[in-house]
């Protein structure tokens, strides 16, 4: 079982060498240094607990002003190893999103270590813009990344920059700095 502290240092890690590091998401630098991420690890391992814990994310979104918490990381320490198993979760939270009336106030990023997109090559080092070194759910205030997404030119060639940005960067060294920041 891992502890809880330990899956939080080693996502803020993940998130100030690879996301922030690499660029992957231009927008989270300066939440990150303003301490506007907020993680909750969720060490359960069964159904009923993880969503409760998706449900009391929400909740917890909701009732905080944006200042406080700009965006927040649920990261499952335990449980959701099997990606099919976590991607059914993805569905659940999307659904639960829409049942509490959170759609367009809220919308869930994935993130897992076995990410694979469908329809590419398993060893392609795309994966990588959404493996995490824990199966995780974050959640994005829609308003926040609409004024984010406003000032940003073509912020639709992100997801494919990304992937030229590991493409050039390489698998091998892509793979020693994600070890690199685990040991860390």
């Amino acid at each position: 079982m891992i502890e809880t502290s330990l899956a939080a240092q080693q996502t803020r890690q993940w998130l100030e060498t690879i996301v922030v590091g690499l660029n992957l998401c231009p927008f989270a630098g300066p939440v990150l240094k303003a301490d506007g991420v907020h993680i909750d690890v969720c060490p359960a391992e069964q159904d009923q607990a993880i969503i409760a814990a998706v449900l009391e994310q929400l909740d917890q979104l909701q009732q905080t002003d944006e200042s406080t918490i700009a965006t927040s990381l649920l990261v499952f320490s335990n449980g959701l190893k099997d990606f099919d198993q976590y991607w059914s979760l993805v569905e659940v939270a999307n659904e639960l999103l829409q049942q509490v009336g959170l759609e367009g106030v809220i919308q869930i990023a994935s993130f897992h270590p076995d990410y694979c997109f469908e329809g590419v090559p398993e060893e392609d080092v795309s994966h990588y813009t959404n493996r995490s070194p824990y199966p995780m759910l974050h959640f994005i205030r829609e308003a926040q990344l609409s004024r984010a997404l406003g000032n940003y030119p073509q912020p639709e060639l992100i997801p494919d920059n990304n992937i030229r940005k590991l493409q050039a960067l390489g698998k091998p060294a892509l793979l020693k700095l994600l070890a690199m920041e685990s040991t860390s």
